[in-house]
């Protein structure tokens, strides 16, 4: 009679002290990855069907490329495959939401925003030219350049795509061009110049020499 007593005067599982800050945190955590996921821009660059050959045959499978970005200088992709199309997408994405890294962009007053400097990327045998651009300009690239360059915030830019035109090791290559973007204190460190000489022409007003 004692031991039912017990039970009864016990809490329940949800009341209980600790129990109950870890399920507030864990319902926190939730609703921030939730808001998280919202803000970010995602883009499927690529989906292509894979086979696999095994014992008894061909496994097919898709295989979907993504990039992830905020629009404010942050940049993820990932490569997720699946049997079935919604599935690769949620891969890549979380592939893509793990991987985020801050790229260097050149703004001004104006909210220009665009490269700071000429690059180039390379990966395989695709072949990426970035080149920074006026006001105005727009972003002129295509396909997977034009997707990665949006969802990293570019709003102005000049690209060239050379090379393989495979969508996969274009999306690499303008990802390694982003890489290398300098700012222009540390190009002209690097180069031994005055950083007005490393500087946009549009993007000079303001600064010592060109009042």
């Amino acid at each position: 009679m004692a031991d039912k007593q017990e039970k009864e005067n016990r809490p329940a599982r949800g009341d209980r002290g600790e129990r109950g800050e870890r399920g507030d945190k864990g319902d926190k955590r939730r609703k921030r990855r939730e808001e998280e996921r919202e803000e970010l821009d995602e883009r499927v660059v690529d989906i292509r069907r894979v086979a696999k050959v095994i014992k008894g045959g061909r496994r097919f499978a898709f295989r979907t490329v993504v990039v992830v970005g905020d629009n404010k200088g942050r940049i993820g992709f990932g490569i997720g495959k699946a049997r079935a199309v919604p599935d690769s997408i949620r891969k890549a994405n979380d592939k893509a939401r793990a991987r985020m890294f801050d790229i260097y962009l050149a703004k001004d007053r104006a909210g220009n925003v665009t490269v700071p400097h000429e690059v180039t990327g390379e990966y395989g045998g695709a072949v990426v030219l970035l080149k920074p651009a006026a006001p105005g300009t727009g972003v002129i690239a295509g396909g997977a350049v034009r997707a990665v360059l949006e969802a990293v915030g570019v709003r102005n830019i000049l690209s060239k795509s050379q090379g393989s035109a495979n969508l996969l090791n274009v999306t690499m290559a303008t990802i390694e061009a982003l890489r290398q973007l300098k700012s222009p204190e540390l190009l002209a460190g690097m180069r031994s110049k005055p950083v007005r000489e490393v500087t946009p022409v549009w993007a000079r007003r303001g600064m010592k020499g060109e009042e």
